[in-house]
């Protein structure tokens, strides 16, 4: 073992720059994921940090019990809690203070009249509590609000509208409300909680513009007196309750609104970055292998040697694996501090962008630390077992013959295994997506695509090279053929530098159709639903935003140049048990300005005691119109409503309608998402759009849109998710790039008595240069062939999957002038790995290159 150890140690020291590429490979993709995981402890622990600092003087909430949760959302809607409980609470032994905390939606308008935040993080308006210990806020300049219109704000909103005491704005509530800034708030010496913009007002203001009527709020704050637990005040105030109301301790309000945001925002994030560190290992793990089945290949005669004087094949392997054991461990250790800093950089940069990151030290916990360099070490090691195993397996008689090159690859039972694989994949896929839909049967199609790719890989190079090679026969004459011929030379291992070009490629493919796919979905559903001529809306995603005034709809319906306009709100209830969403709106009119396909029954008498439902709700519950179902309020009451229409298509209207009077008596803050406007005949798209503008502006400026934009700006944040896919592709990509260069570079070393020939029979250094260069690319050209036609056949699967498994219906698109571009990329990706080598190559000296064994 010791003599083991010895040969791969001087092994390492005379060949450092054979394994530069690998050491590389290992550290980008444990850096990765150790960022990754850095990045996920230090929000959560951030964001309890936060929470705790928001809840640290409230020692118990009184709120409503029972929740209202929707399909795909994971916190539930509660009901308002009467304010007179506040009296009730105060005279409560152990209670040393009590008041409402009234929260709602409020969008603060900045000084150049565009609206603060929206962007994912919540905009909250609320009641301005004095009691200090039981606001989160600290008043840091400026004065509390004392009279109706007067404002507390965020000193964190205040920079970004640039805002200052004294100035007067509007609040979007969403009614518009004209408001003037007294105090600046901070929080735990912050600017503000994350990126969350708040604006406290008076408790009337409050009361008058964020609930439904005066008397409510979203619940009810407690301070417990000295010597009181938080434990013992929620038992104390238990009893004095009323029935469908709690309390809960400050403790564990924090620790919900925790979990809330882990359970959507933080584990949805870090799963999104797992994922992509997963891809990076996978292409390290081709490079990996290559380089270790290029040297082992090049050490035939060496450790033929070793065999006849007497080493045994287990030391062969060991030996190879101790080389691989030592470059696995340094380069995770170098991984590691590399976590570290991008996490940092992830630290900073995401909050400078716009993302609700709460500040806060890394945290770098042991299992964040190990977990990477665990993966590392058995990803290195993994790679490098088989071609360990190849190495121990060398006889003892191969030290008579010369170094031989690896030209195995393209055999008739790899042609046949990756032949079954593919058959089954595509047998495998079909069903999954087409015949039984189902996310895993696709899962598992594409896993298989994926393994019949690599399978088939040499046997398809072959071809492959020499039909994309065919150019540069023409093109770059002898140099040219010698690059293609030099590619062709080994079709496994041109395969296997290839393959981690090629799974780079594919995912970006991948995501690229996928979204233009999503792309002409939203296009295809505001072209088949919206029948109207222009949109408006607030542009937001995540909390953000405060939605749009459902007095807008009537003022701009009262416009010469508009046949009809139509806001569509949202509402909660449960349906006959499960939490469903309302759209809220005229039904009258929202028959003319959507399209819902074929209606059965009537929209025009929903009254407040009608509802419309899709047909294929109608299907699930058993209804059809005349029936009559149940729907439970978040208020508690339970109110029978008769299916009067059945309609078809509920892309943009929903799945449920009634009417605003149906709604009101149940309503909390009430808000349009979007407000539908068609035009008279013989009125333009400009004038209309003009006349609209006018009123909407009086409601706070939202977005006015035609149809095309509308759907656009609809898909918009979807160009966002690919900006940042590709940025995280780079990765992968770049440890591909590692993996063509360390084997062009071991190629040379492989060649070198031959580059020497060719020098001393006349090539010039620059087409030795270019004969380099030229290889790298076509070895780049078949793998990002390869990966682009398995992204595309893995986009359509994911389409295709996700319409299966979807109430929408989606449309598959395919990009072209993107995946050029991608391919382009492909190509430039494998000219610059092949600078270096080429470089390398052409200052090698002639003379010492053929005296070179």
């Amino acid at each position: 073992m010791n003599a083991s150890l010895r040969i791969s140690v001087s092994s390492l020291r005379a060949h450092k720059r054979r394994f530069a590429g690998t050491f590389f490979a290992v550290l980008l993709g444990v850096a990765f994921l150790a960022g990754t995981l850095v990045m996920g402890d230090t929000l959560r622990a951030s964001f309890d940090t936060m929470f705790g600092d928001a809840t640290k003087g409230t020692d118990a909430v009184v709120r409503s019990a029972g929740t209202i949760t929707t399909p795909g959302e994971s916190q539930g809607v509660r009901q308002p809690v009467d304010t007179a409980l506040v009296k009730s609470i105060e005279q409560t032994p152990g209670v040393a203070a009590a008041v409402p905390d009234i929260q709602g939606a409020g969008q603060l308008v900045g000084a150049g009249g565009k609206p603060i935040g929206g962007q994912g993080p919540p905009t909250l308006a609320g009641n301005w509590i004095e009691d200090p210990k039981l606001n989160a806020y600290q008043l840091a300049e400026g004065r509390a609000p004392s009279k109706s219109g007067e404002v507390v704000v965020n000193r964190g909103a205040a920079k970004k509208g640039d805002l200052k005491i004294g100035d007067t704005t509007t609040l979007r509530t969403p009614d518009p409300v004209k408001v003037t800034i007294v105090g600046l708030a901070t929080f735990g010496g912050e600017d503000g909680m994350a990126q969350v913009t708040f604006t406290g007002m008076t408790q009337a203001d409050a009361e008058k513009y964020l609930t439904a009527k005066p008397g409510e709020a979203a619940s009810i704050r407690v301070r417990a007196g000295p010597g009181v637990s938080q434990d013992q005040l929620v038992s104390d105030l238990t009893p004095v309750l009323s029935k469908g109301v709690e309390a809960i301790t400050g403790q564990e309000s924090a620790q919900e609104n925790t979990d809330m945001i882990s359970s959507q925002f933080l584990t949805l994030f870090t799963t999104f970055l797992l994922v992509f560190s997963g891809i990076a290992l996978l292409v390290a793990t081709f490079s990996i292998h290559n380089t270790f089945a290029i040297v082992v290949a090049q050490r035939t005669r060496e450790n033929a040697l070793l065999r006849a004087l007497g080493a045994s094949r287990r030391q062969v392997t060991v030996s190879t694996l101790v080389e691989a054991s030592v470059v696995a461990v340094t380069a995770s250790a170098a991984g590691l501090a590399g976590g570290i800093g991008i996490a940092a950089g992830l630290q900073a940069l995401f909050p400078a962008i716009g993302f609700p990151f709460p500040d806060g030290n890394l945290v770098i916990s042991g299992l964040s630390m190990l977990l990477p360099l665990a993966v590392g070490i058995v990803v290195c090691l993994g790679s490098a077992l088989l071609p360990a195993v190849r190495a121990g397996r060398t006889a003892p008689l191969a030290a008579l013959r010369e170094t031989a090159v690896d030209q195995s690859g393209a055999s008739r039972g790899r042609a046949i295994v990756g032949g079954g694989l593919a058959a089954l994949a595509v047998g495998t896929t079909l069903t999954g997506v087409l015949a039984n839909p189902s996310l895993w049967l696709a899962g598992l199609g594409a896993v298989l695509a994926l393994a019949a790719f690599v399978v088939l890989g040499p046997v398809a190079s072959s071809t492959a090279v020499r039909v994309l090679g065919i150019p540069l026969d023409r093109l770059r004459g002898v140099t040219g053929g010698l690059a293609r011929r030099n590619a062709l030379r080994s079709p496994k291992r041109t395969a296997a530098t290839a393959s981690a070009l090629m799974i780079g490629v594919a995912v970006v493919s991948l995501f690229t159709v996928f979204g233009a796919s999503l792309k002409a979905t939203m296009d295809q559903t505001v072209s088949r639903s919206f029948a109207g001529d222009v949109a408006v809306s607030t542009p937001s995603f995540g909390a953000g935003g405060s939605g749009l005034s459902p007095k807008l709809a009537p003022a701009i319906a009262k416009q010469p140049t508009v046949e009809n306009a139509v806001g569509l709100g949202r509402g909660v209830a449960e349906v006959d048990g499960e939490g469903r969403a309302l759209t809220v709106t005229d039904a009258v009119t929202l028959g003319r300005v959507f399209d819902l396909g074929d209606v059965h029954g009537s929209l025009d008498d929903l009254g407040t005691d009608g509802i419309a439902i899709t047909q294929k709700e109608a299907d699930k519950q058993h209804l059809k119109t005349g029936d009559t179902t149940r729907l439970t309020f978040t208020d508690g009451k339970k109110e029978n409503f008769i299916v009067r229409a059945v309609y078809g298509q509920s892309e943009l209207a929903g799945d449920y309608v009634i009417t605003r009077a149906a709604w009101a008596p149940h309503r909390t803050q009430d808000s349009d998402t979007l407000v539908a406007v068609s035009f008279k005949d013989g009125v333009s798209t400009a004038d209309g759009k003009a006349a609209v503008k006018k009123v909407a502006d009086q409601y706070g400026n939202p977005e006015v849109q035609t149809r095309g934009e509308y759907a656009q700006s609809s898909a918009g944040g979807i160009d966002m998710m690919l900006t940042l896919v590709y940025a995280l592709l780079a990765l992968a990509v770049l440890i591909a790039l590692l993996g063509i260069a360390n084997t062009l570079t071991l190629a040379i070393h492989e060649r070198t008595r031959e580059l020497g020939l060719l020098r001393a029979v006349g090539q010039t250094r620059a087409q030795l240069r270019a004969m380099v260069r030229w290889e790298s690319v076509l070895v780049a050209a078949f793998g990002t062939a390869g990966g682009l036609a398995l992204g595309a056949f893995l986009g359509w699967v994911l389409v295709k999957a996700s319409d299966g498994a979807s109430d929408t219906a989606f449309a598959f698109a395919v990009p072209p002038l993107r995946l050029v571009v991608v391919a382009l990329v492909g190509l430039a990706a494998g000219a610059l790995a092949g600078l270096r080598p080429a470089r390398r190559a052409a200052r090698l000296d002639v003379l010492r290159a053929i005296a070179t064994e």
